[in-house]
């Protein structure tokens, strides 16, 4: 076993050692490569194939399973970032070419409610914008809370609010089949639930948008 992982490691080296001179997207798309290069391996050797051909194998694989950072996401990246300046809103790009919004709940939603505050609705209005601009896009929405309350309370909350969104999105003429839900309730804080600024931080709904290879 030790033959095709070396082979696997020595793939991901190669891809890493050549990402110096990228910009971040080409980076991000050959990290990939490399873990796909490094399963592939192993799988060529578990199934008796070749591990050289197997890397390689992966290594496509690897490629083709990220998603694509396309001239509509940097430009919905950059009206985002215009849009919410000042707000307290995060506008990132995720090491796999997603785009993320952090969304915190002074912003978002009151404590222990999911109607959406009126702060909240011209960002979801220019975010709804872009994404009928780009019918290829994918979209996911998670609710957090903090720890106060049960996980009885806390999940269903979590969910709802990650509806609420989904639903105004909807209501702005964004298809809902595009979009995907999750409640994490208190299970994934960004900060201590021992303060009330921590809790502020952690009460938040994260939107995620990704763009497949057409």
């Amino acid at each position: 076993m030790r033959k095709p992982l070396l082979v696997g490691g020595l793939a991901v080296a190669l891809f890493v050692s050549g990402c110096a001179n990228m910009t971040d997207t080409q980076r991000r798309t050959a990290t990939g490569a490399g873990v796909g290069a490094l399963a592939g391996a192993v799988i060529g050797s578990a199934t008796g194939g070749k591990a050289g051909t197997g890397a390689v194998i992966g290594a496509g694989v690897g490629a083709l399973g990220t998603y694509i950072w396309s001239q509509q996401m940097e430009k919905q990246k950059q009206e985002m970032q215009a849009a919410t300046q000042g707000t307290g809103v995060s506008v990132t790009q995720t090491a796999d070419n997603q785009l993320k919004l952090d969304i915190p709940s002074d912003i978002s939603f009151a404590t222990g409610r999911s109607d959406i505050q009126a702060n909240f609705r011209p960002i979801l209005d220019r975010f709804a914008d872009g994404l009928r601009n780009n019918p290829n896009a994918e979209v996911r929405i998670v609710g957090h809370t903090d720890s106060t309350g049960s996980d009885a309370i806390n999940n269903p909350l979590s969910l709802d609010r990650a509806t609420s969104t989904r639903n105004y999105l909807t209501s702005q003429g964004v298809s809902g089949a595009r979009i995907h839900v999750e409640g994490r309730g208190s299970r994934e804080p960004i900060a201590t639930n021992d303060t009330a600024d921590g809790r502020s931080r952690n009460r938040r709904v994260e939107i995620f948008v990704g763009e497949r290879q057409g």
